[in-house]
């Protein structure tokens, strides 16, 4: 099956260390990454979308962080 993730946080380190965790498990870039303003909260934010073959088929109770 393949999975997809969408991956974001304020743009801060903590936001590459989550990137970089998923690559490190497996999970592979998908598209360009994203960059905006949260108004709300004041800040900058970013999102990655990351994707991964793994064997199974999908349901979803599929836990996506835990592949």
């Amino acid at each position: 099956m393949k999975l997809y993730r969408f991956l974001s946080a304020d743009d801060t380190s903590a936001f590459c260390h989550k990137v970089t965790d998923a690559l490190n498990k497996g999970w592979e870039l998908y598209g360009t990454p994203t960059y905006a303003y949260d108004e709300a909260n004041g800040v900058m934010r970013c999102g990655q979308a990351v994707t991964k073959e793994a064997p199974g088929v999908y349901s979803p109770d599929v836990k996506l962080g835990e592949q």
